[in-house]
């Protein structure tokens, strides 16, 4: 029980960064059963009804303009602050390509692609990677399978084939790392990881956003210049062909995805809660 649990940590303070617990505790503090302090932290770059609660005793959202629709939706002005989403501090340490290269086992001079995520709409990252590698050109794939073995499996012996070329990596802790050895991601474009990718200044391809949510991060992204979209598999190889020929688009659109990122939100978001 959710209410049960909250009891026994007994905080002092609660951030919500999904909607349905702040829907319980709006209710529980209408009800006289809930007393401290309530914050939400929208965790996408739009806004729907689900995160909109009454008691809550503030918002902080991605972006201004995020912060902007809160309080067009009624939310008052002064507890609404526009911090970014929140992250782990590792995404705000510079790190070496080089050195993070090694690790991972790449060649840090090759372009490089990082696909992230199990499964696309558009078809698995298994299949779609087989189909970018052949593609001319000097390039690289780091392809990430989770805690998925079939998916690595699979990755694993179309590594095979392309020696060299594709490098399969089940679950790890440190995608930072395995972040700074790439140039562009190709991901679903879902509010953390996209987060996470801004604020190491890493450029995205982002394939078939869900409807809603995803597909308005989507949107965010392509409007200030950090991602490209591709909705199939064919859309997926034509853009990464542009990418190969004109190596200079991935600058702006870094540069651009830099600019956007919020590496220090969760701390700002503290300092806010605690009025440093």
């Amino acid at each position: 029980n959710f209410m049960t649990r909250l009891q026994e940590i007994n905080p002092d303070i609660v951030v919500c960064t999904h909607f349905l617990p702040a829907e319980l505790l709006s209710r529980e503090i209408s009800q006289g059963s809930w007393e401290k302090p309530t914050y939400v932290q929208v965790t996408d770059f739009d806004i729907h009804t689900m995160w909109l609660h009454e008691h809550m005793t503030g918002y902080f959202a991605a972006t201004d303009e995020v912060a902007f629709k809160l309080a067009d939706r009624g939310i008052p002005d002064y507890s609404i602050r526009a911090t970014g989403i929140p992250i782990m501090p590792v995404f705000s340490e510079a790190r070496d390509r080089a050195a993070c290269a090694a690790e991972v086992g790449v060649d840090p001079k090759k372009q490089t692609f990082l696909m992230m995520s199990g499964g696309f709409g558009v078809g698995g990252i298994d299949s779609l990677a087989e189909r970018l590698l052949k593609i001319p050109g000097d390039f690289q794939i780091i392809a990430l399978a989770g805690k998925n073995e079939t998916l690595l499996a699979s990755l694993t012996a179309i590594a095979g084939k392309f020696p060299g070329r594709l490098f399969p990596m089940g679950f790890t802790r440190t995608i930072e790392r395995v972040m700074a050895c790439a140039d562009l991601a190709i991901t679903k474009p879902g509010g953390l990881t996209t987060s996470e990718c801004l604020a190491v200044g890493l450029p995205m391809l982002v394939v078939s956003p869900i409807p809603g949510q995803e597909e308005r991060n989507a949107d965010f992204l392509l409007e200030n210049g950090a991602a490209m979209k591709a909705y199939d598999p064919a859309a997926l190889e034509f853009r990464v062909r542009s990418i190969i020929r004109e190596p200079g688009r991935l600058t702006a659109m870094r540069e651009n995805a830099k600019k956007l990122g919020k590496p220090n939100a969760a701390r700002d978001m503290l300092n806010a809660i605690l009025g440093k």
